[in-house]
Formats: structure tokens, C-alpha cells, sequence
């Protein structure tokens, strides 16, 4: 109905997006980051919209600096908002990375993975941009809580065409792109990390 991710639907509530999104919480997606075997100073913030991801890790915790972060939507009208905000943006399909291999210490996506239409593709090519020893951070929504069946039967009244999982099943879909899984959290939102291997 909204297109493939539910782009068309994004880019017609953008100037409304930060307004309706729920505050973010940047501990999680910090204690993802914390897992990485590496520095990490440059953070890829997947299928992030207007930024949220990357404005709540642009306050360190614990560390001197704060990353280099860079938003990757499909959504122009959302990228336009992130670039309006002062983070670094670009147009891209989740599934086909505009970027070279291994250029990113961390890739997160925060309360997005489920738009994707290919969630395989897109972990995939997170883990192919990841450094050796590098983390892919995921903040999603467990669709077996009951918050969670309510956002499910929300989404599907509005026509997306989400696909959620639970935490489990995310870290068996990681492990299966390559990545060494860890569920950090559980609940109506969850952490899943993924780290690559320094072998790769």
C-alpha cells in the first residue's frame, strides 16, 4: 500500500516524524556499540529517517568523542529532515549499500529493520560494510509482548507491510549473515548485536 518499506508513507509524514516518534533511548544502542572489538569512529545509521539514531549516540557515554555518523534511507523527504538537523545523509537502499566494503566500525538500525521488504539483503549487506571486529546494532519491537501484538495489528491497520521478530529469531537471521550474535535486552523493545568476526 505504502510502497516497498513503506517509503511513500515516510516521505508524506516526514515534517510530522519527530514529532509523533517516541524520545529515543541512546543507552542500548551505546551498550550495542560497546561491543565492538574496534574503535568506533565511523556508525552507518540504517534505514534511520530524519536521524533519530544518530542524534542519540551523538552524546557519548563514557568515550571522549562522539562518532562520525551518517543517516542511509530511502526516504528523501525523511533525509531531507536528518540534513536539516546537521547529519551527514544519504539516499540508499538497504539492500544495496552505497558504500565499500568494510567502511564502517558500526551500522545500527533503530525501530526500522521490520519496513524492510529485504530484511536477508539488508543484514547482509551491513554485515559486507562492517570492519573486522565491528558491530551491527539492532533496536526493534518484540511482536509476542502485548505492546507488541498492539503495534503489530497498528501497522497492519495503517498498510505497512512490516515483518517483525523477536529477538531470537533476529540473532539467528545475524548469525546467518555472518555475524556473531548476542541479545542485550528483552522486552517490547529489544537489543540484538551482531559483531564481525576479525577473520572476515
Amino acid at each position: 500500500m505504502h510502497g516497498p518499506g513503506d517509503v511513500d508513507f515516510f516521505d508524506r509524514v516526514a515534517r510530522l516524524y519527530d514529532r509523533l516518534a517516541p524520545a529515543t533511548d541512546p543507552e542500548p544502542l551505546w551498550a550495542g556499540l560497546a561491543r565492538a572489538d574496534r574503535p568506533v569512529e565511523r556508525v552507518l545509521d540504517l534505514a534511520g529517517g530524519t536521524g533519530r539514531a544518530a542524534r542519540a549516540i551523538a552524546a557519548p557515554v563514557g568515550i571522549a568523542r562522539a562518532p562520525e555518523t551518517v543517516v542511509v534511507d530511502a526516504s528523501r523527504a525523511m533525509l531531507a529532515r536528518a540534513a536539516d538537523r546537521g547529519t551527514p545523509a544519504v539516499q540508499g537502499d538497504a539492500g544495496r549499500l552505497p558504500f565499500r566494503d568494510a567502511s564502517a566500525d558500526a551500522v545500527v538500525v533503530l525501530d526500522a529493520l521490520h519496513h524492510l521488504p529485504e530484511q536477508g539483503a539488508a543484514l547482509a549487506e551491513a554485515a559486507r560494510v562492517l570492519r573486522p571486529g565491528g558491530v551491527f546494532v539492532v533496536r526493534e519491537f518484540d511482536p509476542r509482548t502485548l505492546r507488541g501484538r498492539a503495534l503489530v495489528a497498528a501497522e497492519g491497520a495503517v498498510g505497512f507491510d512490516s515483518t517483525f521478530r523477536g529477538p531470537d529469531a533476529w540473532a539467528t537471521a545475524l548469525d546467518d549473515a555472518g555475524l556473531v550474535p548476542r541479545v542485550l535486552d528483552r522486552g517490547f523493545a529489544f537489543t540484538v548485536v551482531g559483531k564481525k568476526r576479525e577473520s572476515q
